[in-house]
């Protein structure tokens, strides 16, 4: 099972990889659009997004906007030590600086801007591919998995990700937690009604 999302999941980040960047930039335009103007992720009063790193859908342009109109918005810090996610909220753009494989991430470490997953009222993650029934593949290293393992109330878990990155369907296992929205640069899939 595992060389078969190994495989998988190459053949998918290969997929993106090779989105040419002046087509990626339309896209990215078109996501940033629809899920600023998804009401579960507008109405979010403590969203957590991703700042993109590599081929990922940019979410730069959405945090800046976010920060911008005053939104509090929450980031993961990678802890090597536990191999887990730390949740800080940011206030201003320049608190984000290079850290895990070069991915920004919070450079704040203050107690008073520490977040759980469960203040969270809508989570924007990432991955290699999904599914129209929620299913994720993500990068390999579980992070986004043990974190989301922890929440124990129902927020709206959106996905942003290319057409591309859309597959019939893509190799879970029980304990994966599904994503409920999937936002691509053609369409807005609602995974629950899939």
């Amino acid at each position: 099972m595992e060389a078969d999302k190994d495989s998988f999941r190459k053949e998918l980040l290969n997929r993106r990889d090779a989105i040419p960047l002046e087509v990626r930039r339309i896209k990215d335009r078109m996501i940033t659009e629809q899920l600023l103007s998804l009401v579960e992720f507008s109405s979010a009063a403590l969203p957590l997004l991703f700042a993109s790193f590599r081929t990922e859908v940019n979410t730069i342009p959405i945090i800046q906007h976010l920060l911008g109109s005053s939104k509090p918005v929450v980031l993961p810090k990678v802890d090597l030590k536990t191999r887990s996610l730390l949740l800080y909220e940011v206030r201003a753009f320049e608190e984000l600086l290079p850290g895990y494989r070069g991915i920004p991430e919070p450079s704040v470490t203050a107690d008073e801007r520490a977040r759980d997953i469960n203040d969270m009222d809508a989570a924007v993650i990432p991955g290699a591919g999904f599914d129209a029934t929620g299913c994720r593949i993500g990068y390999g290293g579980g992070y986004y998995d043990r974190l989301l393992s922890g929440l124990q109330r129902d927020i709206p878990l959106i996905a942003v990700a290319y057409e591309e990155q859309v597959e019939e369907s893509v190799p879970s296992e029980a304990h994966d937690r599904k994503v409920s929205i999937i936002v691509t640069d053609r369409r807005i899939i609602r995974c629950n009604a899939a």
